[in-house]
């Protein structure tokens, strides 16, 4: 099965709003946990390729570095109509399957993808992960690509796991911890550094936020 990473990314200057800090930490914080959500994806057997979204220049700079494919957003309409972007380029490169994720999971790893991707059931199937507070979806693997729309920002994941069920039979709801794990506020950064799931990320993160 060949599987595409589709991670649709906000500007950083626009991103977080509900992350209360000044903004140029905000925007380092932004790029720190794109950058790690980017190099967990590379060094993950499991992941072909990823397709980053974005209308943000520094964005696209930043998923280069990791080798990813870049795909400009201008409109920055949303994050469904950044994974439709990203759909369509898939289905033209002939993808089997796609795996989106938000930018704000830096604490993935790849064996949560290994673990994840254990409840596939090709060739028809989807499997959503929400996230910890159970208001959105933190990842959704399709197969095929085109599967489903998607439906973010409309409590998500139980439309997700409602739908995906309309078109298979072979859905499931699967909780990884630390994909569940996002990033929103100054408090959801306190319970994952808390948590010291990578050591050197948590580090990071006190740096920016000291």
């Amino acid at each position: 099965m060949n599987l595409s990473a589709i991670i649709p990314v906000k500007s950083f200057a626009k991103a977080k709003s509900r992350l209360d800090i000044d903004r140029e930490r905000k925007e380092e914080i932004c790029r720190l946990m794109l950058r790690e959500v980017l190099r967990t994806l590379s060094a993950s057997a499991r992941v072909d390729e990823t397709v980053v979204v974005s209308g943000d220049r520094e964005v696209h700079h930043v998923a280069a570095e990791f080798g990813a494919v870049r795909i400009v957003d201008e409109s920055e309409s949303g994050v469904n109509n950044a994974v439709s972007l990203a759909d369509r380029y898939l289905l033209k490169n002939g993808t089997d399957a796609s795996i989106v994720l938000p930018q704000d999971i830096p604490f993935i790893k790849s064996q949560d993808i290994d673990f994840l991707l254990g409840f596939q059931s090709p060739p028809r199937f989807s499997l959503i992960v929400p996230s910890r507070k159970f208001d959105g979806t933190n990842a959704l693997v399709r197969m095929p690509v085109d599967l489903m729309d998607t439906h973010y920002d409309e409590d998500s994941y139980r439309i997700h796991l409602s739908v995906g069920r309309t078109k298979t039979t072979s859905t499931s709801l699967v909780f990884v911890k630390r994909i569940m794990m996002d990033i929103d506020t100054v408090e959801d950064l306190q319970f994952a550094v808390a948590r010291n799931a990578k050591p050197a990320l948590c580090e990071e993160i006190r740096r920016i936020m000291e």
